[in-house]
């Protein structure tokens, strides 16, 4: 029987893997840990790189030694977000909102079962920075763009998107994050009542962050829009005071979607 590529070991499998774990690994990965790391055969995971690096998405740091991305990936990822408009659309809007709320801003667009990061700006000038890894995917059950997200949807469809994705381990994300669908449909509830979402001490300890979805016509997202930082500075009390200007920015994207296409579009739900 001949063996599928579309599978789990197939090329393109491995190939998107070793992109994924290279793009947390800026400074590289050699060849033995990153084979390891995958569960992939050294002889296998040595002959994609030396496909990637022919094609240009990745180089080897010097002579048997570690390989990296190169900025060919990245640039496609720019070049997209650029051409659907994103930029010139999110931006201004982003901007503002990180100006006035003095924390950091991002936008997470959907894209089928995924939420991921595509935008930002920090408004903090000084003291304590709150800035994650932009491009990584939201994780739903105790983000507050992910609860942005969910309760836009149904309790099923919420459920088996968390269910699919995982509540993760309690020792990489904040104390007061939910860990069972009883609690998160809880809190999401009172996310609905109030318009947007609002957490303490859930992604990370110390930290508190809320969200708004960028509803489409029909109430479906096309996103979330977020604002995070420290809990010193970002008390329950301040972010009460922020949910107008979050609500409203969440609402002038909404408006301003229909001039991109990637906004624009229905999330298509994957198989």
């Amino acid at each position: 029987m001949m063996n599928s590529e579309a599978g789990p070991t197939g090329t393109v499998d491995r190939t998107l893997r070793i992109l994924e774990a290279l793009a947390s690994q800026p400074e590289g990965l050699a060849l033995a840990a990153l084979a390891d790391e995958l569960n992939v055969p050294r002889s296998a995971c040595h002959r994609l790189l030396a496909d990637l690096v022919r094609c240009g998405y990745v180089r080897q740091l010097r002579e048997m030694g570690d390989y990296t991305l190169t900025t060919r990936l990245p640039a496609l990822g720019l070049s997209f977000l650029g051409a659907a408009g994103i930029v010139d659309i999110a931006q201004p809007i982003i901007d503002r909102l990180a100006e006035e709320s003095g924390e950091l801003v991002r936008l997470a667009l959907v894209d089928g079962d995924r939420l991921t990061f595509v935008a930002k700006a920090q408004g903090a000038r000084g003291g304590l920075r709150y800035d994650p890894d932009m491009g990584i995917d939201v994780r739903l059950s105790c983000s507050a763009g992910g609860h942005a997200w969910l309760m836009t949807l149904s309790e099923e469809r919420a459920t088996e998107l968390v269910a699919r994705q995982g509540f993760g381990a309690p020792r990489e994300y904040g104390p007061k994050a939910p860990t069972t669908f009883k609690a998160l449909m809880k809190k999401l509830e009172e996310d609905r009542k109030r318009g947007f979402s609002l957490m303490l001490e859930m992604y990370a300890p110390g930290m508190s962050a809320m969200a708004a979805p960028v509803l489409r016509r029909g109430g479906e997202a096309a996103g979330v829009i977020t604002i995070a930082g420290p809990l010193q500075r970002l008390s329950a009390a301040r972010m009460q005071e922020l949910g107008r200007p979050l609500v409203q920015a969440a609402g002038e994207l909404a408006v301003a979607a229909n001039s991109s296409p990637l906004l624009r579009r229905s999330a298509t739900r994957a198989a």
